[in-house]
């Protein structure tokens, strides 16, 4: 059985991600597959709209084949960055795609799964949602148009969410606008079924199955969020942190730092440029090079070797601390590649 379902039904495109010991993470030939029923559709006058979601199991999408990219970027990256370049298209395909698209965030929607959602028409959360870009503690950034969708959430919440690894739950995805819809799981299979029989009206569906969601209990912290993250630089916000004393910002600083001091540093900067990015394709573009220097570093391949590979979750990071990333090791992250190596749009 292929690892992603792509399957015509009736006037509707359906793509099912279909690796469910995985948590169905993407791989290459996953994305290729994807981008090229998206290709097909997109100029098939019979298919009226796109849905996405997954089979079996309890994640929509985990992410990425981490293991693949790091030990890719243990030797020459070719493969990881080959990986990104075919990600990143499948997101700019989606992010671009002309016909309605619906992303059915049901259980796990984290890294890769999250740069498969976020550019669709319609996002679909439940009580099942778990949404998060928890990439600063394998040495990694919110990378799949991370920057832009991150610094475009009220206050400072982007910046909380991309240095802490902070898992949504449904009702906070739909305050934040994340998802558009909230939906009992329950209801799912009827709304995928209605969908199908009219896709024109998938606006009106989606409403009329809709229930309000519980409380968003992050909100309960938004003061505190856009007070302690104000600033763009980490060691202003450890100190902040550090200053405040109050049980919440211990506890968030303690999560802070657990996790890689480089990658916080090249989060910050990637949401505080990609808020100023003219399109989603400058943005992936910016993306996909640093992407492609990181997964060379030490902190990345350390981060991977401790989460996934080893599992004592006990990374020893280099630099270990915020003041000893220098600004000129984020700029030399961050530099345009040459026109021959850089990303593009499929």
């Amino acid at each position: 059985m292929s690892d992603v379902q792509t399957i015509v039904d009736g006037p509707v495109g359906r793509i099912r991600l279909n690796r469910p010991k995985a948590l169905h993470a993407l791989t290459n030939d996953m994305c290729v597959a994807m981008l090229a029923a998206l290709d097909a559709w997109r100029t098939d006058p019979a298919i009226e709209a796109v849905l996405i979601d997954h089979a079996e199991g309890r994640g929509f999408c985990a992410g990425g084949d981490i293991r693949m990219l790091a030990e890719s970027g243990a030797q020459d990256g070719a493969e990881a960055r080959a990986f990104f370049h075919t990600e990143y298209r499948l997101n700019h395909r989606l992010f671009t795609y002309a016909k309605p698209t619906v992303a059915f965030m049901d259980g796990i929607t984290m890294g890769g799964g999250v740069g498969l959602a976020c550019p669709c028409d319609f996002r679909i959360a439940t009580e099942n949602t778990k949404f998060a870009m928890p990439e600063t503690g394998i040495g990694l950034f919110p990378d799949v148009g991370g920057g832009w969708y991150l610094s475009r959430l009220p206050g400072r919440i982007g910046q909380y969410l991309a240095l802490t690894g902070h898992r949504l739950d449904g009702a906070e995805c739909h305050a934040l606008g994340l998802a558009t819809h909230y939906l009992p799981s329950a209801a799912l299979l009827e709304g995928k079924a209605r969908i199908v029989a009219d896709p024109q009206a998938i606006a009106a569906i989606l409403a009329d199955l809709s229930v309000a969601p519980p409380p968003a209990r992050l909100l309960d912290q938004r003061e505190a969020i856009d007070r302690l993250f104000a600033s763009d630089v980490l060691e202003d916000i450890f100190a902040a942190l550090a200053a405040d004393g109050g049980n919440w910002a211990t506890q968030t600083l303690a999560t802070l730092k657990t996790k890689s001091p480089q990658t916080m540093k090249v989060s910050l900067r990637l949401l505080h440029e990609g808020a100023m990015m003219p399109t989603f394709e400058d943005e992936m573009r910016q993306e996909y090079a640093v992407g492609a220097r990181v997964v060379q570093r030490h902190d990345f391949l350390e981060g991977v070797r401790a989460v996934i590979v080893d599992k004592d979750n006990a990374p020893r990071w280099d630099p270990a601390t915020p003041e000893g990333v220098t600004d000129h090791v984020i700029d030399q992250i961050f530099a345009p590649l040459p026109d021959a190596e850089a990303w593009t749009p499929a």
